[in-house]
């Protein structure tokens, strides 16, 4: 079993810039790849980045790519998401996610483990 729990958010103004941790615990963590996901309010929760366990492979969504840039420390257990240049679209809760296997790493379903997720704002 893997526990996980983010920390980082806040509010931040356009532009701005905010970086996010994971702290991970029980299981190993370097046996996970590990995803971060967002969700506004009224919306779907949707995809902003994935590292594998080694940490050499990283992907994004196309609306983050040039500002997020994920991150991981096996040896500490933590995991980050550093986000510059904020926008107001950026606005949501963001959740740390683990999975052995990843069948998608795009899709929720996908994870086996969430965090409670930290709140983003980013005001105009």
């Amino acid at each position: 079993q893997v526990q996980l729990v983010e920390s980082g958010g806040g509010l931040v103004q356009v532009g701005g810039s905010l970086r996010l941790s994971c702290a991970a615990s029980g299981r190993p963590f370097n046996n996970y790849h590990m995803g971060w996901f967002r969700q506004a309010p009224g919306k779907d929760r949707e995809f902003v980045a994935r590292i594998n366990w080694r940490g050499d492979s990283t992907n994004y969504a196309d609306s983050v790519k040039g500002r997020f840039t994920i991150s991981r420390d096996n040896a500490k257990n933590t995991g980050s998401l550093q986000m510059n240049s904020l926008k107001p679209e950026d606005t949501g809760v963001y959740y740390c996610a683990a999975a052995l296997y990843p069948t998608s790493y795009v899709v929720t379903t996908s994870y086996n483990y969430w965090g409670r997720g930290t709140q983003v704002t980013v005001s105009a």
